[in-house]
């Protein structure tokens, strides 16, 4: 090969590296094939899972954009969230769409959480607001008198840059606390501890982020069962699971060819675990994806 057509090759290629942390994927990978059995059976570890639902359109959500994504224990069903309309949406674990209920008095809803008292919470990216409210009978609810928590007060990196402010959101029962993510610029996770009983809200707290290899946070959820967090990335193309000190356990490449998939995530946007240990994704504008554990 000329070398002067090496050398725009050579740039891309580094270019691709630095983009999706080539360097820190090939790292972690490492790190996990040295992983003892013992501490990959006590993990969800990422590696065995493979889809055997993508791509799959949510009917009547194109053009409402699903982003955030949960489990309902209750239910055994799927809640999502809509940014551009606002809409809580109820899917089966099939990617089916069972219920549609129109928000009001929230701008941006980015993520969907349901906690363990039965309520359900979001955040509002525009507000940088954490709404707390009750699954209603109607098909509709306004939120505008629902209990809200103005994280932009405890914390002002929510409200810059605009538009990449709260993402994620993940509750976890065990330490009575919620988990919420910044989406980039730069991208952060924080807890806040909170009493469901007393509605009562915490500091916030930044926590440890220094081996989060990603370029942005598009979506969180918590595994009930290990306590490892599920940090999504969009921009990444990737999956990644921490442990309770906030280190890499294992990661899930969202691209094609990778975990079973025959096409890449172009933009992946909530994540959620029912009690099975399934793993539920979705992706603008409204495509759904299921992975599988592979057999012990």
């Amino acid at each position: 090969m000329r070398i002067w057509l090496m050398v725009p090759l050579v740039l891309l290629l580094g270019g691709l590296g630095y983009y999706f942390e080539l360097d820190d994927r090939l790292l972690q990978t490492s790190r996990e094939m040295r992983t003892p059995q013992q501490e990959r059976a006590a993990s969800i570890w990422l590696n065995r899972y493979s889809a055997d639902i993508q791509g799959k359109p949510v009917e009547r959500l194109l053009k409402a954009e699903i982003s955030g994504l949960t489990w309902h224990a209750p239910s055994n069903t799927l809640f999502t969230i809509t940014g551009k309309i606002p809409k809580l949406a109820q899917l089966s674990l099939e990617g089916e769409l069972l219920r549609e209920i129109d928000l009001f008095g929230v701008a941006d809803p980015e993520g969907i959480e349901a906690l363990s008292d039965g309520r359900f919470a979001l955040v509002d990216e525009r507000r940088s607001k954490l709404v707390l409210f009750s699954l209603p009978v109607e098909d509709r609810i306004d939120l505008t008198k629902a209990l809200a928590v103005d994280l932009a007060v405890l914390d002002d990196a929510f409200l810059y840059p605009k538009n990449k402010g709260l993402e994620g959101l993940a509750w976890d029962a065990a330490n009575s606390r919620f988990i919420v993510a910044k989406e980039r610029d730069p991208h952060a996770l924080y807890a806040m501890d909170f009493d469901l009983e007393k509605n009562l809200a915490g500091p916030l707290i930044e926590l440890p982020s220094d081996e989060l290899f990603m370029r942005d946070i598009s979506g969180l959820d918590l595994d009930r069962r290990t306590g490892h967090l599920l940090v999504l990335s969009d921009e990444s193309k990737m999956l990644l699971e921490l442990n309770e000190q906030e280190e890499p356990v294992s990661f899930m490449s969202l691209m094609l060819g990778f975990n079973g998939l025959t096409s890449s995530i172009k933009q992946a946007e909530g994540v959620a675990m029912d009690d099975q240990g399934v793993i539920y994704i979705v992706g603008e504008p409204n495509l759904f994806y299921r992975f599988v554990p592979a057999a012990d």
